[in-house]
């Protein structure tokens, strides 16, 4: 071992010495220490101009651990450092080389802050931040920005973490399972991923949830607090921005994700309220393009799941970023010309641009409903139709969450296999004539009822191919999914009257994709998403400490009174 790690080493250094253009003319500076407030020391990393001089710099704050961001962030520290700026990532508190305990996104806010103004201060720059960065990262420089930091001038949002509660810890009420895995990833300093060994299906299968991570090897405070805080309270307000924090965020901003990164559920609601309420409200972009979570990062590729894309799909991520600091934090061009939003239409494959996102040009639409009554499987008689039902029986279904809905979750798959399943309604429209385009927000108003006190409903919007093959869509590869105690607010909780229809709003988010002519449009309905999210044990209890399962007997209607619809919002131009 100790001979391999030479030879490597000696490796390297070769490498240095006989490729310098690889690594560029730039200096570097590690584990640069950074003071906060409470005398909490930060790690960063810096990458520098090779000529000493005053520069604009770069702030990206981390919770992963050297190891993981190479090599991307190296080559960005190189990239900008070689064109005039100053680039820094600072692994975040009690993550990496820093000290301090790691308090998920709830320290971020107050030592972005300081981070930024100790940058200015600094010898090598002359007074001007912009805060960047993808996921995590991109969600954290939105609570620095809260704090207002005066010398922070502009942002680039990535893929970023937010709508804390409804999106990205409890995805409309429903307990995800990645926070178990991920929570134990950034328990420690370093990278936590010793999954290695472990019967991940015996440990999913542990109930209470609360101690869960005890079954898998570690208790985790964060992971319990968050289960514990199941209602928006004074946990989670500190997270959550407000229309007055909006209006005080003075700032031009690039949003970037994808039509299939799960970060698309933060950026909505950023890109929404900077139009709204921010005074830079005609100094905020957007791009989305045919990518997942990190090909928003590092520009996309040519293919996810059965979709292909173009090779235009792509795009020179650091480029665009230099074209945004180029105007707006060097100020070195003249503008920064990009329209305000551009978005990649799959299906036509094509990029489209619009003076607003959503386009001015959509007209909400809504498709409903319709079957006999046994739309169960897609061998059922489930259609939809712009035609309102009338008279129809409802549909039924048994959930049992301990064999709920099982199935390749992935993005852009065929989703022909879960729709065997019997507690999976399937409707589909006629082969289209001519296609339809959707750009913006995609949701499902669906009328339900269970004989339980709460349980979880599920929708998907599909693209059925001439084939048969049924691609899903969206940014969450189960589609949206919602836990009925938490349909009117999330608040508090409201648990069902047995057997009584209500309204549940099944949140699919934005969209950009044209349903060809010759394939049709298909939903799915059912009441589970494994392994995505922990089945809702249908019993009303305590989400955190239930060990109880129950039986659901599930209601979907779709008549006069109840007419259950996907809201599509089409373009005029192909309605």
């Amino acid at each position: 071992m100790k001979s391999e790690f030479t030879s490597i080493t000696l490796l390297y250094i070769v490498l240095l010495l006989v490729t310098p253009s690889l690594f560029g003319q730039v200096r570097q500076k590690f584990d640069v220490r950074m003071p906060m407030r409470d005398g909490t020391e930060l790690s960063a990393d810096i990458w520098l101009p090779e000529k000493e001089g005053k520069y604009p710099a770069m702030l990206v704050r981390t919770p992963y651990t050297e190891a993981d961001r190479q090599p991307r962030f190296p080559e960005f520290g190189k990239f900008f450092a070689e064109r005039g700026y100053v680039f820094i990532v600072q692994d975040v508190r009690g993550r990496g080389d820093s000290d301090g305990e790691f308090n998920f996104f709830f320290s971020d806010g107050k030592d972005g802050y300081d981070a930024i103004e100790w940058i200015a201060e600094q010898e090598w720059c002359n007074g001007k931040v912009a805060a960047l960065g993808p996921s995590y990262m991109g969600g954290a420089l939105w609570l620095t920005a809260c704090e207002h930091p005066p010398h922070l001038v502009c942002m680039a949002s990535i893929c970023p973490a937010g709508n804390y509660f409804e999106c990205f810890i409890y995805h409309q009420g429903a307990w995800g399972s990645s926070w178990l895995t991920w929570l134990n990833i950034t328990s420690g300093r370093s990278f936590q991923s010793n999954f290695f060994g472990m019967d991940m299906n015996k440990i999913m299968r542990h109930r209470p949830l609360i101690t869960m991570d005890s079954a898998m090897g570690r208790e985790m405070r964060l992971y319990r607090e968050f289960l514990r805080h199941c209602t928006i309270d004074d946990y989670w307000k500190p997270l959550i921005l407000t229309k007055e924090d909006y209006e005080k965020i003075d700032l031009p901003v690039l949003h970037v994700t994808g039509w299939f990164d799960v970060g698309l559920m933060g950026c909505k609601p950023y890109w929404e309220n900077m139009n709204k309420y921010s005074p830079s409200n005609d100094k905020q972009y957007i791009l989305i393009g045919p990518w997942d979570h990190m090909q928003t990062w590092v520009g996309g590729g040519t293919k996810i799941g059965q979709m292909q894309f173009t090779k235009e799909s792509i795009v020179d991520t650091k480029e665009l970023l230099l074209a945004f600091f180029e105007h707006y934090l060097k100020g070195t061009s003249p503008e920064f010309n990009f329209p305000k939003a551009k978005i990649y239409l799959t299906g036509t494959n094509a990029w489209r641009e619009f003076d607003e996102f959503p386009p001015t040009q959509v007209k909400n639409i809504a498709l409903f409903l319709h079957s006999g009554g046994n739309a169960n499987t897609m061998h059922g008689d489930g259609t939809l139709a712009w035609n309102k039902p009338m008279i129809e029986n409802p549909d039924t279904f048994t959930y049992d969450p301990q064999d709920p809905v099982r199935g390749n979750y992935g993005y852009a798959v065929d989703c022909r296999e879960v729709e065997e399943s019997r507690d999976v309604l399937v409707y589909t429209t006629e082969v289209l004539k001519k296609s339809i385009e959707i750009v913006g927000e995609v949701n499902v108003n669906l009328y339900a009822s269970s004989d339980a006190l709460d349980t979880d409903f599920t929708a998907r919007l599909l693209d059925v191919y001439p084939d048969g093959r049924a691609v899903n869509l969206g940014a969450e590869p189960v589609g949206g999914i919602i836990r009925a105690r938490y349909r009117d607010g999330y608040e508090k909780e409201e648990f069902l009257v047995p057997n009584k229809p209500a309204l549940f709003n099944i949140k699919l988010f934005y969209m950009g994709h044209t349903f060809l002519a010759g394939h049709s449009i298909r939903v799915e309905i059912s009441s589970s998403a494994t392994p995505d999210y922990f089945p809702n044990q249908n019993t009303g209890n305590a989400v955190a400490t239930d060990t109880e399962w129950r039986i659901a007997h599930q209601t979907i209607y779709h008549d006069k009174t109840t007419p259950s619809h996907i809201v599509l919002p089409i373009m005029k131009n192909s309605e």
